[in-house]
């Protein structure tokens, strides 16, 4: 895997590389994103959990969208002000062939979604459909609405069947 150093671009003062070349590192989103969740699934506003920290919730924000990276000593505060482990937020974490591949082609849409309330809420609640085929049901409606959406407009709309038989 390549890194700053290979590339010629030197660590700052805290040690963090300039992240201006590829944006913040897949680990790094990844590591926020769960944050993110896992703040969200307790009801803990990042301003809750930033006084627990003793930071500001500036700093929790930037922790979540990674443009900070969170050091060891932080996340281990981080898992016990959520009551959770460390290992928690690793959770779901791509090996390291397929976190080069994300490196070299993230899909930073999805990332950004997956940020937002919608996207955090949405993130929480799809695994809780108990029932595969329930999940494979609204995955079809969202696809079938996102295809609507990228239709020029004036386009004659074609009807569609969607069956919802158990």
């Amino acid at each position: 895997m390549k890194t700053a150093s290979h590339l010629g671009i030197e660590p700052d003062i805290e040690g963090r590389e300039d992240v201006a070349l590829n944006g913040p590192h897949p680990v790094d989103r990844h590591v926020g994103l769960r944050i993110r969740m896992r703040r969200k699934e307790l009801g803990i506003s990042q301003e809750k959990l930033a006084e627990a920290l003793g930071l500001t919730f500036q700093q929790v924000q930037k922790y979540e969208r990674a443009a900070n990276r969170v050091s060891a000593s932080k996340l281990f505060e981080i898992a016990r002000a959520l009551n959770t482990s460390v290992a928690y937020f690793y959770v779901g974490l791509a090996s390291n062939e397929e976190l080069e591949a994300e490196a070299a082609a993230p899909n930073l849409e999805a990332h950004a979604f997956l940020l937002t309330p919608e996207g955090a809420e949405l993130a929480s609640l799809f695994p809780k459909l108990g029932r595969s085929r329930v999940r494979r049901k609204v995955l079809e409606l969202v696809r079938a609405i996102a295809g609507s959406d990228l239709e020029p407009e004036g386009a004659v709309e074609r009807p569609r069947v969607l069956s919802y038989e158990h």
